[in-house]
C-alpha cells in the first residue's frame, strides 16, 4: 500500500512537473516568436536633424572644441584688454557676452535632442536586454524542472529496487 501511495506521489510530481516544462516550453515558443517577428532597433539617425544634432553634440562635447574655444576666448580677451587692434570690445565684455549667451542658447536644446534619442536607443537596447534575460530565466527553471524529473525518477527507480530487494529478502532466510 505504501508502494502505491508512494508511486502515486511520485506520478503526481511527474504530471505536474511535465505540465510546467510544457507551459515555459510554449512561453520560450512565444518569445522567439515576438522576438522575431519584430524589426531590430534602428540606432543610426533617421532625420537630418537628428543627425545634425548628433553631430553637433559630438562637437561641443569633444576636448577639442573646449581647447579651441578656450583659445579663442583668450585671444578675444588679450586684444580687447590690450589694444593691440581697436578694442572692439572694452570691458566688461558686452558683445563676448552676447556671443556666448547665443551659443548657449542654441547649443542646450540641440544638446537635449541628441540625448533624448540616445535614451530612446538605450529603452530600446534595455527591453532587448530584459527580453534575453526572461529567456534564459526561463530555459534555467526549464533544466531545474528537467533535473527534478530525472530526480524523481531516480528515486521511483530506487524505490522499486529496494521493494524488490524487500521481497526477495524473506525468501533468503
Amino acid at each position: 500500500m505504501e508502494r502505491n501511495k508512494a508511486a502515486g506521489n511520485i506520478e503526481a510530481l511527474l504530471e505536474e512537473i511535465t505540465a510546467l516544462s510544457r507551459e515555459d516550453q510554449q512561453l520560450l515558443r512565444d518569445l522567439r516568436k515576438a522576438r522575431a517577428d519584430r524589426a531590430p532597433a534602428d540606432t543610426g539617425p533617421e532625420t537630418f536633424g537628428e543627425r545634425t544634432a548628433d553631430r553637433i553634440a559630438a562637437i561641443v562635447g569633444s576636448w577639442r572644441f573646449i581647447i579651441i574655444q578656450s583659445t579663442l576666448l583668450v585671444a578675444w580677451l588679450v586684444l580687447n584688454l590690450t589694444a593691440w587692434i581697436q578694442a572692439w570690445d572694452p570691458y566688461p565684455f558686452i558683445l563676448l557676452n552676447l556671443m556666448l549667451s547665443f551659443q548657449a542658447a542654441y547649443t542646450a536644446p540641440i544638446i537635449l535632442m541628441s540625448q533624448n534619442r540616445q535614451a530612446a536607443i538605450d529603452r530600446e537596447n534595455q527591453r532587448g536586454d530584459y527580453e534575453v534575460n526572461l529567456k534564459a530565466e526561463l530555459e534555467i527553471e526549464l533544466l531545474h524542472q528537467k533535473i527534478d524529473l530525472l530526480r524523481a525518477r531516480e528515486i521511483e527507480r530506487l524505490t522499486r529496487i529496494i521493494e524488490e530487494l524487500r521481497q526477495d529478502l524473506p525468501s533468503r532466510r
